[in-house]
């Protein structure tokens, strides 16, 4: 794990990069704020987390560091360990976790639930909707008080590394850690209006299968009976109108996604 400070004296706002190490967005976003040096309100810590994973270029060595928390300092595998020193650097931050993904171009927030932080920070980020996934948090980082995660985009594409930053100096100026930008600058320090709130409510699950195939489009309403994708070749109906999230054909083992409700939006 590698830690660098923003400022002097205790952290007060933190931005994570690489907790999977596939991911390497963040670590763009964090080393892209480490050169330019800027002025800060409040002190910053940016970790990069899962150096070795990141060395490798794999999502991990031995463990889900995003299934781990809070981790145990005498754990076997490697990535619990590194969820109990992580976790203990972030105490008393209000934390940005930076990830990526298959199933989504554009970058999105995810939070546990819609509590004071996430309802004062997510209206300033250049995010497409906010993801509340209480029922589908255990062992990730976002069960961290204050803690906010962004899906930047792509994994490994050039936008998602580039979309991470403009979503970290957005986050750090909605947390008053950098000045608001000036009026020529991309980030939305200003606020935005209606963005939309999703709640997770189920898997999408996979049939077992050689090709898979996906035809919704994530938080785009599917109604029931609508084919949404395809196992080899057989098409699956939802039982039920839905939103999809994190929809793809092969992010994930056993699961295409997840089934979410729209619950309104953060004005």
């Amino acid at each position: 794990m590698d830690v660098y400070e923003l400022g002097e004296g205790p952290a007060e706002v933190a931005v994570v990069a690489a907790i999977h190490g596939d991911e390497p967005c963040g670590v763009r976003a964090v080393e892209r704020l480490v050169a330019e040096e800027p002025d800060v309100e409040r002190t910053v810590k940016l970790v990069v987390a899962n150096e070795e994973a990141l060395a490798e270029e794999t999502r991990y060595l031995e463990a889900d560091l995003n299934r781990s928390f809070p981790g145990d300092p005498d754990a076997d595998a490697h990535e619990e360990r590194l969820a109990h020193r992580l976790r203990s650097e972030l105490v008393g931050c209000t934390t940005l976790a930076i990830h990526s993904t298959q199933s989504y171009a554009e970058p999105f927030a995810v939070v546990d639930s819609m509590d004071e932080v996430a309802r004062a920070v997510a209206p300033h980020l250049p995010v497409d909707a906010v993801i509340q996934t209480d029922a589908f948090t255990e062992g990730r980082l976002i069960e961290h008080p204050h803690t906010i995660e962004i899906e930047a985009g792509l994994q490994g594409s050039e936008d998602a590394a580039d979309n991470a930053y403009w979503v970290t100096r957005a986050f750090l100026a909605a947390t008053g850690a950098l000045p608001a930008p000036g009026s020529d600058d991309v980030i939305d320090a200003g606020g935005r209006e209606d963005v939309p709130v999703f709640r997770l409510r189920d898997r999408i699950p996979k049939p077992a299968a050689e090709e898979y195939e996906v035809f919704a489009h994530n938080f785009e309403r599917v109604e029931a009976g609508d084919r949404f994708a395809t196992a080899d070749g057989e098409p699956l109906r939802a039982e039920e109108p839905f939103y999809p999230v994190l929809l793809s054909a092969y992010g994930y083992r056993e699961q295409f996604g997840y089934v979410a409700e729209r619950v309104g939006a953060i004005e």
